[in-house]
């Protein structure tokens, strides 16, 4: 086995949960993903491509008709054309996060990521042999969360071959400014960098229409590699269909890397995912207005108690949170497992910027939430 595989960290995450999943007596609050379903106008598409017989092999880069409501779907949502020699369809934003690694990560190279953040997005950077550094985010004065632009570029150096930014931000609800997206991409061409654009909560943010994008600034021939998924605005997290867009010159290379890895995407979920994109408009704003009335509940609670500060996430639907005189968040979210029956992932899993703190979804359904906090009440006030 190579050293690099056998040095990759175990997700705390799944620690927390794997142990616990299924147990009638814990709310769980630890994964980032809706509790409820697929919507059926969606699952219709899936079972329709089944009985038609959508079923074998397709092309690596996705079915022509997915790329092409894709490609649709983002000239709109940026107010300027894409593509669809821009896209290139995945199995999952994860998918894609690993391709990227792939394509631009050679051994002794470093990607330099905003923090605190998913682990798995700098794990792809350690599977193919390079370093991760991460600048982490200052909380500002309690209430939001600001970057320090000049210490992240100040991170780079000669071997720096791509800068990750995941805006809106799992686990925080960060969203990085248009003037800070702008003067980014700006350093970065000048230095020859890439910009890795985590993108798949772009759709859930609470004060605008929704999160300013990379692909809104962007030149076609820019080294951008825009991440995006069906998972979360879509409510599609078991389906793993995601896309990358990305220069046009990248997507024979993309291509191969799918080829490689996995051959195509299923084949029936695309047919699903053009339903999803062509079709889901109304869906997605019913998600976010609920996620909008989640996260207003559970910042006015976690806010009523003593012990927590928290920042408030103008995005996804996370709150990250710090509990006062909390230093090893993994043995607290076991304990509040067992005293309050409440599953939240642990700070750390996101690195150490995030140790001291809890990361809790609120993409449930408002008296769920309202239950698990009701439950964590005494033990954080």
């Amino acid at each position: 086995m190579r050293p690099e595989i056998e040095r990759l960290g175990g997700s705390l995450i799944r620690a927390v949960a794997e142990a616990n999943i299924g147990r009638d007596d814990v709310i769980p609050l630890w994964f980032g993903e809706p509790d409820t379903a697929t919507p059926d106008f969606i699952k219709e598409a899936a079972v329709r491509a089944l009985a038609a017989d959508r079923v074998f092999y397709t092309q690596n880069r996705g079915i022509p008709p997915l790329r092409e409501a894709i490609a649709a779907y983002a000239s709109g949502l940026h107010g300027r054309d894409i593509g669809t020699d821009r896209i290139t369809v995945t199995a999952s934003g994860m998918s894609a996060i690993m391709l990227c690694s792939q394509l631009i990560v050679a051994p002794g190279d470093n990607v330099v990521a905003v923090g605190p953040i998913w682990p798995n997005c700098i794990e792809t950077v350690h599977v193919m042999g390079g370093e991760t550094r991460i600048v982490p985010l200052d909380a500002d004065g309690g209430t939001g969360w600001r970057l320090d632009l000049d210490r992240l570029m100040d991170a780079c150096d000669d071997r720096t071959v791509g800068v990750f930014v995941n805006s809106p931000a799992n686990p925080t609800g960060w969203v990085m400014t248009a003037d800070d997206q702008l003067a980014l991409l700006e350093r970065c061409r000048e230095r020859g960098i890439y910009v890795i654009a985590d993108e798949v909560y772009i759709r859930l943010a609470y004060n605008a229409p929704r999160a300013p994008s990379f692909l809104d600034i962007a030149e076609p021939e820019d080294r951008l590699l825009a991440v995006n998924s069906f998972s979360k605005s879509w409510s599609m997290t078991g389906w793993r269909l995601g896309w990358l867009t990305h220069a046009p010159e990248l997507g024979d290379a993309f291509a191969k890397l799918n080829e490689y890895n996995l051959a195509s995407p299923t084949t029936f979920v695309q047919h699903a995912g053009i339903v999803a994109v062509e079709e889901g408009e109304p869906f997605v704003e019913s998600v976010l207005e609920r996620y909008r009335r989640n996260r207003d509940l559970v910042v006015q609670r976690l806010g009523a108690m003593r012990r927590v500060r928290l920042p408030h996430p103008d995005g996804a639907f996370y709150a990250f949170f710090a509990v006062d005189g909390v230093s090893d968040s993994l043995a607290l979210a076991h304990r509040l497992i067992e005293t309050a029956g409440v599953g939240l992932a642990p700070g750390r899993a996101f690195g150490e910027a995030g140790e001291g703190r809890l990361r809790l979804c609120f993409a449930a359904g408002a008296d769920t939430l309202s239950r698990a906090l009701d439950r964590l009440e005494p033990h954080l006030s």
